[in-house]
């Protein structure tokens, strides 16, 4: 039994329980539910299509309302200028649940088709007379420019366009232009010329006029100017810009092919008279009526205008409501109806300690109805494996998320959530260790965290969401990089001298100089004597070398020994002693060993010893290619040689230890109960099966309590399976002992890396800045630009792009190197039905 008081520890003891719910309060019931957040609904009709559910045609009128809705809201961020939607909170609140509820569910379906119908009729009168302002001001159009083109025709020559093929017959025109004489003026040659004019897409002109050119054979004069400003659909709002032409021609049968390929080209063509004086009168005329028509827009305009603002008034309070009622039948599509009692039967998962809590909310949904009948609640016995529900607050969320990023717990297995909160944020910092670097991020994560009310409410830009979210997750991974800034003496590349320094230089020394030890020993991380020094690379490399390896082997070993309190609580006492102990032995006398010969290593006082320190690597392969040999000058404490060859063969004894116990075990087992004459049963994988007493015991408890039928499928017994998963699971722990030990290797590079990287950019700009030799001035000037061209790396760089790598790689330790030994990961997550992220999707 888990506590009354749940922690990360494990997931929250889930109970399936069991709803009769009345008609009469089954939507306000489903509502208060939601409302509470604390139940998943079962589906009880898996064999029926969403068609065939009885609730569907009330969701389709709900989903109509919605597009009405939604239309609503692209109307009225369409218009310009804008107009503001007022927030949920900032509006009067929607009746979703009592006795009225339905009846203002079906006022406020009518009052939607009221509205959209008229906002229809306006759209469509809208575009009507948006579609007629454009023809007249494209007719005001041409008849500016065919007047602009006769105008100016009487006062020079016409311009003739000659065939593009030489051999072709003289155009029509030729003479006219040699004596100056008027397209269109009668007498010129004992007949008139008439013309067409028109309007065409500005990109279509050029293929206009070659098809025209090719189709009449240069049998033509066309003139064409472009009009400034462009034509807005007033459907699409979509621009277009248009050129007008006018084309002469004698002849209706050049006429008529020139109207065709025109308006097969999507010109539109306009009857202009070639009189001035009716000219000017039909633009006088166009200019009085698009006068009118915009006089007549306008108003619909504003009438439209007034009739969106009403409806944002409500528009937020009626999406939320819609959405809602969704969720409510939707849910109410999942339960099942019993005609004996006449009332919906409902299952589900719920915490065990919210049962009395989802109780009292069953009470009140029944005052919220006004009824005197309240939905019955009982717990149902189960073998059906219950939902992993984890309760977080906004500081474990970030953490918890990392996890089940990976896989969901497996119901009341251990968290590694719990311990992620302290392993990640360290291990993030060993790769990232700065001072400075970690009072940058630490500071930007509390301004967040100090300013997240400001922030949610005011909403948060999408590339900053994931930083928000994880906000009190960069806070530790700042104070974290703090400390190990400190461990590594570290401030922007630079090293503090806090204690006295262990190491001194001599004066006026030349050429390669030796520190002179001082006594001192600095109390708290690296000595700053070492900064600057020809071989303090050497010695960080080998430092921190070792540290990942040393925090390797302690991460992995506190996760595997996250098996035992499994194992404990499933009552799978076998794989303590079949899988929890040989790998823990196995892991040990390999790289447990390595470790303490590191830490061992590092008391020596090396320069008063008599031989050199021996490489521990090498040290590591001789013992396996060599066991029981120690080669002179390589020992490192005595009795080593024996101690080698133990551990060795603790280490060979541990894989068939691994191998074969478990599944023996397990055939022995199954054959033990097999002879007893219960063939139905089946052997679990550790083997320990619930005895008959236990079963009693259970069933005494439980007298009266419903038992639902479980869906999960036994397995009969199969030893071949049994093997293969072993063997299996012990190469992979074997190998992984290795390949895991050697990934933990990322914690020495990246720092390496970082604080080498760090070091370049001081370099490159803030030194050189210092070094400047120049006027003060310029000095300044010159420090003041270089300032910002560190800050900006250090920041982007540095902080950033460093910091989402090594983040990314502490991750991966987690996932693959610590969880791998001991998280099941095979759950499923709790997710109730809630009111809470109604919209989350859509605004997605």
């Amino acid at each position: 039994m888990s506590s009354n008081y749940p922690s990360l520890f494990r997931s929250e003891e889930m109970s399936l329980v069991q709803l009769y719910i009345p008609s009469e309060v089954a939507h306000d019931t489903i509502s208060e539910l939601a409302e509470m957040g604390d139940f998943q609904f079962k589906d009880l009709n898996p064999s029926l299509t969403s068609f065939q559910r009885p609730f569907t045609p009330r969701l389709r009128r709900l989903a109509e309302m919605a597009r009405r809705l939604r239309l609503f809201r692209s109307q009225i961020t369409g218009l310009s200028p804008t107009l503001g939607i007022p927030p949920l909170a900032a509006v009067p609140p929607f009746t979703t649940v009592g006795p009225r509820a339905q009846n203002a569910y079906d006022e406020l379906e009518e009052k939607l088709k009221e509205h959209e119908r008229r906002l229809t009729d306006m759209n469509k009168s809208w575009e009507e007379l948006g579609k007629r302002k454009s023809e007249l001001e494209e007719k005001r159009w041409v008849l500016r420019e065919t007047a602009g083109f006769f105008n100016e025709a009487e006062h020079r020559h016409t311009e003739i366009r000659t065939s593009f093929d030489e051999g072709d017959n003289a155009p029509l025109l030729e003479h006219a232009a040699e004596y100056g004489n008027l397209p269109g003026e009668t007498g010129l040659s004992g007949f008139d010329l008439e013309f067409v004019s028109g309007t065409i897409e500005r990109t279509r002109m050029p293929t206009f006029e070659r098809i025209l050119w090719r189709v009449l054979r240069g049998n033509l004069y066309m003139n064409y100017s472009e009009i400034e400003e462009p034509f807005v659909d007033p459907t699409s709002g979509k621009e277009t810009h248009k050129d007008v032409f006018i084309i002469f021609a004698h002849g209706e049968e050049l006429l008529a092919k020139i109207r065709k390929v025109a308006e097969s080209m999507g010109g539109t063509l306009y009857n202009i008279d070639s009189s001035q004086d009716k000219r000017a009168d039909a633009l006088r005329e166009v200019s009085a009526r698009l006068e009118d028509v915009d006089t007549v827009l306008y108003n619909m305009g504003q009438t439209r205008r007034v009739e969106l603002s009403k409806i944002a008034e409500q528009l937020e309070a009626w999406t939320d409501a819609v959405r809602r009622e969704e969720e409510i039948f939707k849910t109410l599509n999942l339960l099942s109806y019993d005609q004996g009692r006449k009332t919906l039967v409902a299952e589900g998962w719920c915490p065990s300690r919210d049962i009395t809590a989802i109780q009292l909310g069953l009470r009140r949904a029944m005052d919220t109805a006004g009824t005197s009948v309240p939905a019955i609640l009982s717990e149902l016995r189960t073998h059906q494996t219950p939902p992993t529900f984890h309760r977080t607050n906004k500081f474990t969320e970030g953490f918890q998320t990392l996890i089940d990023s990976y896989g969901i717990a497996t119901y009341e297995e251990v968290n590694p959530g719990l311990f992620a909160v302290i392993t990640f944020p360290f291990l993030f910092a060993v790769m990232f260790g700065d001072i400075g670097h970690g009072i940058l991020m630490f500071l930007t994560a509390a301004a967040m965290i100090f300013w997240e009310k400001q922030i949610a409410k005011g909403g948060v830009n999408e590339n900053l969401e994931t930083f928000f979210f994880g906000r009190y997750l960069i806070v530790l991974m700042g104070a974290f990089s703090i400390y190990t800034g400190f461990m590594y003496n570290d401030i922007f590349s630079k090293s503090l001298h806090i204690f006295n320094s262990a190491w001194e230089w001599p004066h006026n020394a030349t050429g390669l100089v030796e520190a002179i030890p001082t006594g001192h020993i600095y109390a708290m991380g690296m000595d700053p004597g070492w900064h600057g020094a020809d071989n303090a690379l050497i010695f960080n490399n080998s430092y921190k070398m070792k540290l990942s390896i040393i925090l390797g082997v302690i991460h992995m070993t506190f996760a595997i020994c996250l098996q035992v309190p499994n194992h404990l609580h499933f009552k799978k006492y076998l794989n303590i002693y079949a899988e929890f102990i040989p790998q823990m032995l196995f892991f040990h006398s390999i790289f447990g060993y390595l470790v303490i010969c590191i830490v061992y290593k590092w008391s020596i006082d090396w320069s008063q010893a008599s031989s050199a320190p021996p490489g521990l690597l090498n040290m590591l392969i001789y013992m396996f290619l060599s066991p029981g040999t120690i080669e002179p000058g390589t020992q490192l404490f005595a009795g080593q040689a024996f101690i080698q060859v133990v551990l060795l063969l603790i280490a060979l004894v541990c894989v068939p230890w691994m191998l074969a116990l478990k599944p023996y075990m397990l055939w022995k087992e199954h054959n033990r109960i097999k002879g007893q004459g219960y063939h139905g049963l089946t052997g679990q994988e550790n083997g320990g099966e619930r005895h008959s007493t236990e079963r009693l015991d259970e069933e005494e408890e439980e007298v009266g309590m419903a038992v639902a039928e479980s869906s999960d499928e036994d397995h009969p017994f199969d030893m071949g399976d049994i093997i293969v998963h072993q063997v299996i699971h012990t190469i992979e722990f074997c190998l992984g002992c290795i390949s895991n030990t050697a990934s933990y290797l990322r914690l020495w590079a990246l720092s390496l890396a970082h604080a080498q990287l760090s070091e370049v950019l001081w370099s490159m700009t803030l030194d050189l800045a210092l070094e400047y030799e120049g006027g003060a001035i310029g000095g300044g000037v010159f420090v003041f630009f270089m300032f910002a061209v560190w800050f900006a790396g250090t920041v982007a760089i540095l902080c950033v792009m460093e910091g989402l790598s090594a983040f990314l790689h502490a991750l991966r330790l987690h996932w693959v190197e610590a969880n791998g030994k001991h998280y099941m990961a095979g759950g499923y997550p709790f997710t109730p039905l809630t009111f809470a992220n109604l919209g989350a999707e859509e605004e997605q």
